[in-house]
């Protein structure tokens, strides 16, 4: 190699070497300056650790509403539920006092079997009708005679006496039927009570 290029490629790795010596740096400062290694660490953990807390804490509320939002939901459900069931048991309250013409209609045996038989059975069918209704709703008629008076589903109009003790606070008599729905009283049957006179 002559001692030209040689001079040359000296005079180029000299330059290389004297570029960086222009630049101006500046180190910005950091909260861990001046700080021991074993610190530095330190004050990492503490602030993982914190913020782990932070996290749970945030977990924490996050489970808590959102199972106080199921049990809201729950309690809205059941709240529809009820008023569904209230709505239902109105509505078929409104139609009582129609199954009781029926029933005023068919108590008077005499003048029903002077009824065209025609017309008659097709007031039976509607009659019959309405009660299928009543059942699919699960809707319980109370007109059993024969049986213990309870005050929970009979409401008392007249006493009638009896010489059978073992009649003493049965029902002797339907005035009205009653209805209800599983435990729900929609309406008290009136009725008649045999009570036992020791004559």
């Amino acid at each position: 190699m002559s001692k030209k290029k040689e001079e040359k490629n000296k005079k180029v790795l000299d330059e290389a070497q004297n570029v960086g010596n222009d630049i101006e740096y500046e180190i910005e400062e950091t909260e861990y300056e001046g700080v021991r290694q074993a610190d530095k660490i330190k004050k990492l953990r503490e602030e993982l650790k914190a913020e782990k807390e932070k996290a749970h804490e945030y977990l924490t509320g996050w489970q808590t509403e959102r199972a106080s939002f199921a049990n809201y939901k729950t309690q809205e459900e059941k709240k529809r539920q009820e008023r569904l069931a209230s709505m239902k048991l109105d509505l078929i309250a409104d139609f009582l006092p129609v199954l009781d013409s029926f029933e005023m209609a068919f108590s008077n045996k005499e003048a029903w079997e002077k009824v065209d038989p025609a017309w008659r059975t097709g007031v039976e069918y509607i009659h019959t009708q309405l009660m299928k209704i009543l059942e699919k709703y699960h809707i319980e008629v109370i007109n059993h005679i024969n049986v213990p008076f309870d005050p929970s589903i009979h409401e008392p109009t007249e006493t009638v006496p009896t010489q059978d003790k073992t009649q003493d606070h049965t029902i002797a008599g339907i005035v009205q039927a009653g209805y209800k729905s599983g435990d729900k009283i929609i309406r008290p049957a009136k009725v008649k009570v045999y009570q036992f006179d020791k004559k």
